[in-house]
């Protein structure tokens, strides 16, 4: 005879957060792939914008780890639109500079990334939108805020697009 499953007590909220989330991801890369980017891409170049960063803090800004960030950035700067300089501050710090067409590029991005959010809350009424953001917000700086040890990694998707 085979045993009955647990009763659910609450909504799954790890299915809806990752499903959302990874449909969201999808959408996302299927709209920056029209102009030849990916979202990390994306992220390296609108952070890379804000001011003088080196590779590492970009790495830990975009959550990726030492290889996929010498591989975006490597492919950033093969598509003309960002380049490894000498840090103005730090002579032995190497940082990522955005080029002028990548300059471009990001805006361009930036216009997609708010386009695709936007596409994904317009299901929503205004008062949902802000409700959904609000719960949101408090859950990744309050209880979601940071990963607890585990006897094993759990592998984890990419955070924060932008």
């Amino acid at each position: 005879m085979t045993a009955m499953a647990p009763t659910r007590t609450e909504p799954d909220l790890s299915f809806l957060l990752d499903h959302g989330s990874h449909v969201l991801r999808t959408r996302m890369a299927a709209a920056l792939a029209e102009i030849g980017l990916t979202a990390r891409m994306h992220c390296v170049l609108v952070h890379a914008m804000e001011g003088e960063r080196t590779q590492a803090q970009l790495a830990e800004i975009g959550d990726m780890d030492k290889t996929t960030m010498v591989v975006t950035v490597d492919a950033l700067e093969a598509a003309g639109l960002a380049e490894r300089r000498p840090s103005g501050r730090d002579r032995r710090a190497r940082i990522i500079a955005v080029t002028e067409q990548g300059a471009r590029v990001a805006a361009q991005s930036q216009v997609i990334v708010d386009r695709v959010h936007e596409e994904a809350l317009a299901t929503m009424s205004p008062d949902e939108r802000a409700v959904l953001l609000r719960v949101m917000e408090r859950l990744v700086t309050g209880y979601l805020a940071a990963p607890v040890e585990t006897p094993t990694p759990v592998r984890r998707a990419r955070q924060r697009e932008s």
